[in-house]
């Protein structure tokens, strides 16, 4: 890797002088500044201990978070495993926490953590080979390809070996933060107190018994309680989460540790939140959004505190959760808010960096409609006065841009202020629609501390391409399914 000066070396003159057909003379003066100021690099793979280096002075802070502009490329994976990777060795990172349903992370936690206790532990790998292994299968909802890919495979797979002559207590672990496995939850708790009360697990079955029968479709759920006097069963699950915290003590010294409490707490309280979540989706969707996101975040400052005071965390999620809500239109003309401005606004600005991922062209796995089955999609070129534009018109491939005060180009930074438009594709990819779907605006060096930029990506390695049925509809994950 270098720092790029006046002159670019590696990259083609012919390269170098193509422009867009609309190119804006204008940015002339940016393109040079980003030029001198961005440092190049092959691939996140080829060269990973530079790669990743360049993220050393991130050691000090609380929560890095790690975003993609897709939920279907390859190389923002690689990147983000790169760097986490380094920051777990080099820096006693020690949570990984994804933008994933709970009770899958926690089966893969088993595994990267070789947890004992009473679930099976679950690894990313094909229905073939969790079989010979006697292993569950994780993240087996659509879009199954955002997590049971070969790139998240291979990462499980070091954290596994990273761990193995660590005690549980040292180890770094692999979180779920999301809140779409209402059934799943409701089951695992039932489950951990069978095996520890079970009174307890009895009364949990009563309680959360009218509310699984919509488990399987719990939009339906959320549209009765809106068309019909029907309440739902908030009271119950409530409930059910306190009495479970009265036995907190008891519970988490009984039996493996407390880890397995710990898990059934978050379940307890995913419930609680989903429950709430599906029956205001259809009153707005900034209110179901901003839900969601702060369930996402406390679940994130629930681990950090089951990790202890040294705790510190690496957040996966897409670029819509992680950049700062505060710095794009999302946030200040939606009125939402994100997983990054929380963390920002919770820990520092120092405490907490953010880093962004994103392309101009290449592959995507991606679906064309919510439960459709993936497909290798064509990435549009990014459209003109977007920021990918004009990171393309350097002519770099691949680069990083610390953006932060004191580590960016006054000039340079002050020029990336000017607001443009930012590309978001989530599972689903419209491209005959591409400006109205996958685009918003926002404000670079605010809403991250850092950019990864790769100018031409390829798909992820997925395990599967059908998807299982599921009930979930496309605005769950509004906007953009992400």
């Amino acid at each position: 890797m270098r720092k790029f000066r006046s002159k670019i070396s590696r990259v083609s003159t012919h390269r170098r002088e193509s422009k867009p057909c609309n190119y804006d003379n204008s940015d002339d003066s940016v393109i040079e500044l980003l030029q001198d100021q961005v440092v190049s690099f092959s691939s996140p793979t080829e060269v990973s201990d530079a790669f990743a280096k360049r993220f050393h002075n991130f050691n000090k802070c609380k929560v890095v978070l790690i975003g993609d502009s897709t939920h279907g490329t390859s190389e923002f994976y690689a990147a983000r495993a790169e760097i986490t990777k380094y920051l777990i060795e080099r820096h006693g990172f020690n949570i990984v926490a994804v933008e994933a349903d709970w009770p899958d992370a926690e089966a893969v936690d088993r595994y990267v953590r070789h947890r004992v206790g009473p679930g099976k532990p679950a690894s990313v790998e094909t229905t073939r080979e969790a079989e010979r292994a006697g292993r569950d299968r994780a993240f087996l909802r659509f879009p199954t390809w955002m997590w049971r890919n070969l790139e998240v495979h291979d990462f499980v797979e070091w954290l596994r070996e990273h761990n193995r002559n660590l005690s549980i207590d040292n180890a770094a672990g692999f979180y779920g933060l999301d809140l779409y496995s209402l059934g799943a939850s409701m089951r695992a708790v039932i489950s951990y107190l069978d095996k520890v009360d079970r009174d307890m697990a009895n009364l949990a079955r009563d309680r959360y018994g009218e509310l699984m029968m919509w488990a399987e479709t719990p939009h339906k759920y959320g549209l009765e309680t809106v068309v019909s006097k029907f309440e739902g069963y908030e009271a119950e699950v409530v409930d059910m989460l306190k009495d479970l915290l009265e036995k907190r003590l008891d519970y988490s010294t009984a039996l493996w540790g407390g880890e397995e409490f710990h898990g059934s707490e978050q379940n307890a309280r995913l419930v609680k939140d989903a429950e709430r979540y599906y029956k205001i989706m259809y009153c707005g969707r900034r209110e179901s959004w901003n839900l969601r996101v702060t369930h996402m975040f406390e679940t994130l400052e629930r681990i950090l505190e089951h990790r202890g005071n040294s705790a510190k965390a690496i957040v996966w999620a897409h670029n819509s959760h992680v950049g700062d809500a505060r710095a794009s239109s999302n946030g200040w003309a939606r009125r939402e808010i994100n997983i990054g401005q929380l963390c920002k606004e919770t820990f520092g600005a120092r405490g907490a960096l953010t880093v962004g991922c994103s392309t101009y062209k290449g592959t995507v796995a991606a679906a064309g409609c919510w439960n459709q089955d993936m497909r290798i999609m064509r990435i549009q070129p990014a459209l003109y006065g977007s920021y990918e534009q004009l990171m393309h018109a350097t002519g770099i491939g691949n680069f990083v841009l610390d953006m932060r005060n004191g580590q960016c180009n006054r000039r340079l930074r002050e020029a990336l202020k000017e607001q443009r438009l930012e590309r978001y594709i989530g599972v689903v990819y419209k491209p005959d629609t591409e400006r109205q779907t996958h685009y918003s605006f926002a404000i670079l060096p605010e809403q991250f501390d850092c950019f990864t930029w790769l100018d031409e990506t390829r798909h992820v390695g997925a395990l599967e391409v059908h998807q299982p049925p599921t009930t979930l509809k496309s605005n769950e994950t509004w906007p953009f399914s992400l």
